[in-house]
């Protein structure tokens, strides 16, 4: 239930320029299908998805339950209000498409859904996505995140559930179609000093003390440094989806 950790949710403004950096974009087939004239971002962290959405046309709204993040936004021109979704007055406006790019998951699945409902035009489109990397084995053997289960060698398997928990909430908000899932197949190549760089903006490692976090970069950065300096890395970009009755 990580809804409930919000200590986590909101470590990631630590370092909102590293993220926004760091983080990769969504693929234009992704934003193609969710742009609409008028949508709401939520989590919309440091504005990825949302300067994406408006450079597709669409007028974006971002919500953001952290300011740090939501003032690096703002300074890319996306309108952004401070408040968590679930908590969030819309003020009677009301939206063609809301979407969550590595969000959702921080929002209670059945009052978050039903939020969305609530503020979207009949017709109009929800869409939580998530990207879901696949390191190579010999990275993904070293690539152990303190505290936590997660598997980065089957790591869509990890984020299954995840998606099944956002799909169950739309199901039970009872103002959706049924949902179903969207994946997007693409890959990066990587440096070593570049995946060392977005590492420190994952959700298992932002807040690793610092002695903890060197010793996961060194362990990743030598693994790296065996496969020649650099890696590539499948992703598969995850949309759960669904439109409004």
């Amino acid at each position: 239930m990580p809804w409930r950790h919000r200590d986590v949710a909101e470590s990631f403004g630590v370092d909102p320029e590293r993220y926004d950096r760091t983080r990769p974009p969504y693929p234009d087939a992704l934003i193609a299908r969710v742009a609409a004239p008028e949508v709401l971002d939520v989590g919309c962290g440091t504005g990825i998805e949302a300067r994406q959405l408006r450079a597709a046309g669409s007028r974006v709204l971002g919500v953001e339950p952290d300011e740090r993040m939501a003032a690096f936004a703002r300074a890319g021109g996306i309108e952004v209000e401070v408040a968590t979704f679930e908590a969030w007055d819309p003020a009677g406006r009301v939206f063609d498409a809301v979407v969550a790019g590595q969000a959702w998951h921080w929002v209670a699945p059945v009052a978050g859904a039903a939020k969305a409902g609530d503020v979207l035009r009949a017709g109009g489109r929800f869409a939580a996505f998530w990207h879901v990397p696949q390191l190579p084995e010999e990275v993904a053997a070293v690539y152990a995140w303190p505290g936590t289960a997660f598997d980065p060698r089957n790591a869509v398997a990890g984020y299954q559930p995840m998606f099944d928990l956002t799909a169950d909430g739309l199901r039970r908000a009872g103002a959706f179609e049924e949902p179903e899932e969207w994946r997007f197949e693409w890959e990066r190549a990587y440096r070593r000093d570049e995946w060392l760089d977005l590492m420190p903006t994952q959700g298992g490692l932002t807040r690793l003390p610092a002695d903890a976090l060197a010793r996961v970069l060194d362990a990743v950065g030598a693994a790296i440094d065996a496969q020649g300096g650099t890696i590539t890395v499948p992703y598969t970009t995850v949309a759960v989806t669904s439109v409004r009755r």
